[in-house]
């Protein structure tokens, strides 16, 4: 009898944690745009600069990516000095998630989750560094 009471008790309090409602209900899976995969593969459709949130006053680097599999359309960070050159529209970019505290946007970017590994199949950081050209397509 008391040991139903409490678990009868605890079933009605689990939902105030929101971390494990999302959990259960499979919430951030289901408006996750990359799904269960680690990567996705998209198409640049514009390049933008977005501004830090303070007491930072960048403009930081980035693009709108169309993935692939899901016509869904996210924004993406380009890390690196200068390596916003090498990307352009209509670029075949790979994009992965950035992987801040607890999975969300890291540091002074708010709403971009993605950042861009390879630009036509080639790694960003090699071609930023100089040590391979970009690929044609």
């Amino acid at each position: 009898m008391n040991a139903r009471k409490l678990k009868n008790k605890r079933k009605k309090f689990r939902d105030s944690k929101l971390p494990d409602k999302k959990k259960r209900l499979g919430i951030s899976l289901k408006f996750d745009p990359l799904g269960r995969a680690a990567q996705a593969k998209g198409i640049v459709t514009k390049k933008i600069q977005k501004e830090a949130k303070q007491p930072n006053s960048a403009m930081r680097k980035c693009c709108r990516v169309q993935l692939i599999k899901s016509g869904k359309e996210v924004t993406a960070f380009i890390p690196g000095n200068l390596a916003q050159k090498f990307v352009d529209e209509h670029d075949e970019v790979i994009i992965e998630r950035i992987g801040g505290k607890q999975g969300r946007t890291k540091g002074d970017l708010s709403g971009v989750r993605f950042h861009v590994t390879k630009v036509n199949d080639q790694p960003l950081s090699r071609l930023w560094t100089g040590k391979i050209e970009k690929g044609r397509r």
